[in-house]
């Protein structure tokens, strides 16, 4: 059947809001198939390197450690991001199926924003690991017991659910009489919000709330983190040292880099949209929720000796 026919399906005015429609990459249909092959190609990038991240970290007794803890935790989270978005994305691509029931969408959009949420707040936790490690060494080891570690991982959790279960009550309380289909190849919180025929100045109001005093705060921490760290760094005695100290923070600088660029990217494209083809806004924020899961196990494996030996060890086993 013609794609268009299709799309012309899913403009009805009916009132009823069971069903969407997500429209997968707005203006570049007609590519999808093509567009699939890099989609499917950094699915099975992340699905491969958080599984392994995990279980090198789970068997690799000198990786017991907090900072991994933390590592092992915010793996979790790209893989239920992830887990949770692409297979509908491909299912669209492959099969056109562009349906979505209105409970799945909010199940959906849940999951992106709590788990972007949570992802934040272990990047301030191994901002602070690397604070306590570098600045008071001799109580790390009091300090960040496992469980503190637990409890950490616990209120990251509860911050992300207490903030976000808001967000599908806001949603469903809106009135959709119009068209039901979604610019957009996930259940966004504003793509679907822009689609109600009433105001969603409180939905508005709560993201920027959100973005701003949860997120935000949260990288103003880890900037102060790595200010103090920075001065301690620069205090020590010899080149050598600083940089064996600074070392130990490159993995977790670049996971921070891999997280918010992108983030910010995809506000700004959010919020000069009307200037941008809708294709790049779709295409910017799907980057966002797919780089840093895909990343990070480079990042790691690479910049951290305990784990690319393990899995070198591991791929050498599998040769014999």
């Amino acid at each position: 059947m013609p794609q268009q026919d299709n799309l012309s399906g899913f403009n009805g005015t009916g009132s009823d809001p069971s069903v969407f429609f997500l429209t997968g990459i707005p203006g570049l249909e007609a590519l999808h198939l093509w567009i699939s092959i890099p989609f499917s190609s950094v699915f099975t990038m992340i699905l491969l390197g958080n599984c392994t991240l995990l279980y090198v970290i789970k068997t690799e007794p000198s990786l017991h450690k907090p900072m991994f803890y933390f590592l092992a935790m915010l793996t979790v989270i790209n893989l239920v991001l992830s887990t949770t978005t692409v297979p509908k994305i491909l299912s669209i691509f492959w099969f056109n199926s562009r349906e979505i029931s209105f409970n799945a969408c909010l199940v959906q959009m849940f999951f992106i924003h709590s788990m972007s949420m949570m992802e934040s707040a272990l990047l301030l936790a191994m901002a602070f690991d690397r604070y306590v490690a570098i600045c008071n060494p001799l109580r790390y080891a009091t300090i960040l017991t496992n469980s503190m570690i637990a409890k950490i991982g616990l209120a990251a959790l509860a911050r992300a659910v207490l903030f976000m279960v808001p967000l599908p009550f806001l949603v469903r309380r809106l009135p959709f009489c119009q068209s039901h289909v979604i610019s957009h190849c996930c259940c966004d919180h504003m793509a679907v919000a822009k689609l109600a025929c009433a105001s969603t100045m409180i939905n508005n109001i709560y993201g920027i709330i959100v973005a701003l005093f949860i997120v935000g705060l949260d990288l103003l921490f880890i900037v102060l983190s790595y200010i103090k760290i920075l001065r301690t760094v620069l205090s020590l005695a010899s080149k050598e040292e600083q940089l064996k100290a600074f070392g130990t923070c490159v993995s977790h600088l670049c996971a921070i880099l891999v997280v918010y660029v992108p983030g910010v990217l995809s506000s700004v494209t959010h919020r000069f949209s009307h200037q941008i083809a809708p294709y790049v806004h779709v295409l910017m924020g799907t980057f966002y929720l797919l780089f840093p899961p895909m990343m990070n196990p480079i990042v790691y494996g690479v910049k951290t000796k305990q784990i690319r030996d393990r899995v070198l060890l591991l791929f050498r086993r599998k040769n014999f």
